[in-house]
């Protein structure tokens, strides 16, 4: 450890003066030469003692950083010497600035018994000397005495609450500020991770299709060539409109102001191309809806049709060429259902890989649940996403 290091903690308790302190320091000593020179009736002139006396009751208040009590003890029995030895009842400047200083610093609160017992004891002290110095008791002098140093405690008081509420206003908005800050970056990190997750659906989807299609193109081109052409089409358009997304899905990852702002998917009422699409990749898809039909909340329509999407993408890949659609309009919940024949023991029945995790993360998102398996002969993906009003309308 550095000598720099190890010193810095007494730096911080031990602050050094600012020049505020030595032009009040400056004042009160010249205030108070100029009492004393020309007090009348002083019982002494003002002489070399006189001086270091008036010194010693205001310089040290460039000390008063450090230890304001500490301060203001010295000052009021250099005072009360003053006082004592007959240079003349001047008011004291220097004790009357160093208890100022005594009521504003924020310590004082912490040591307020300390506090009223010094300066008791001091003010006790400065009325002995000067009833020792003079005859009779200075009635006056000692009520004047009460007056100004009671209006600079309260003065002091009122600076330091007024201090503190300020602080106080100050650090509640920085606060307010970093929990804003904080919950952009939650926004930025919820809104990118959906980023994410439509970009799996979208790549997967489009790959999905674009596979069977080529193949459906490559073994129709010599005995059906207006099918393959019918293929190929499929392929340029799905190509064309998973690009722009792909595009616009980047785009808002690559943003660096914490609020991406892509375009979500579309929802349900996209779901009559979705079927046609795959369809025509050779997907046997049955659609059945019951209930009565409703406008859905926007994030529960988008989240929907992406369940569909990615259920269907996995039934092309592992099944065996058929798939059900069921979709319940419940009262108070939307539920979907897709099943469809196993081929093969598929990847999807073990729970795992970023598509069905990905649903998973939807529907919990909606305060919703998932399920996903089979059993050996049938795969199963059953989706409840719960209505609630207070959502945005589609």
């Amino acid at each position: 450890m550095t000598e720099g290091t190890a010193n810095a903690p007494s730096r911080r308790l031990r602050p050094a003066p600012a020049p505020s302190d030595a032009i009040v320091a400056a004042i009160a000593f010249a205030l108070t030469m100029a009492v004393l020179s020309s007090a009348h009736g002083a019982g002494r002139r003002l002489d070399a003692l006189g001086v270091a006396l008036a010194a010693i009751a205001c310089f040290p208040l460039l000390a008063r950083r450090r230890a304001p009590l500490g301060v203001f003890a010295l000052t009021a029995a250099a005072s009360a010497t003053l006082n004592g030895l007959g240079y003349g009842l001047g008011p004291p400047f220097g004790p009357t600035a160093a208890l100022f200083f005594v009521a504003v610093d924020e310590r004082t609160r912490a040591q307020v018994a300390r506090t009223a017992a010094v300066v008791l004891a001091v003010f006790v002290m400065h009325v002995a000397a000067t009833t020792g110095a003079h005859s009779g008791f200075p009635t006056s002098a000692v009520l004047f005495g009460i007056v100004v140093w009671g209006g600079a405690w309260m003065i002091g008081d009122q600076v330091r609450q007024r201090r503190r509420r300020r602080l106080e206003v100050e650090e509640r908005l920085r606060r307010t500020e970093r929990e804003r800050a904080r919950e952009r970056r939650l926004a930025a990190a919820e809104e990118r991770t959906r980023i994410a997750r439509d970009l799996h659906d979208s790549a997967a989807h489009a790959i999905n299709v674009i596979l069977v299609q080529a193949g459906a193109a490559r073994l129709l081109q010599d005995r059906d060539p207006e099918s393959a052409r019918a293929a190929l089409s499929t392929i340029e358009d799905v190509a064309r409109e998973t690009i722009g997304e792909i595009d616009q899905l980047v785009h808002g990852l690559r943003e660096n102001d914490g609020s991406p702002t892509v375009e979500p998917p579309t929802g349900l009422a996209a779901l009559d191309t979705l079927v046609v699409r795959y369809r025509a990749a050779g997907l046997a898809i049955n659609v059945h809806v019951d209930g009565r039909r409703r406008p859905l909340p926007r994030r529960l329509d988008q989240a929907a049709y992406r369940i569909l999407q990615e259920s269907l993408t996995n039934a092309a890949r592992h099944g065996d060429g058929a798939a059900e659609i069921d979709i319940h309009y419940g009262e108070g919940e939307l539920v979907l259902n897709v099943s469809n024949p196993v081929a093969a023991p598929a990847r999807g029945e073990t729970g795992g890989g970023h598509g069905l995790l990905g649903m998973r993360e939807r529907a919990s998102l909606l305060g919703g649940t998932l399920e996903a398996g089979g059993d050996g002969r049938t795969f199963q993906v059953q989706a409840r996403l719960p209505y609630r009003g207070d959502e945005d309308a589609p």
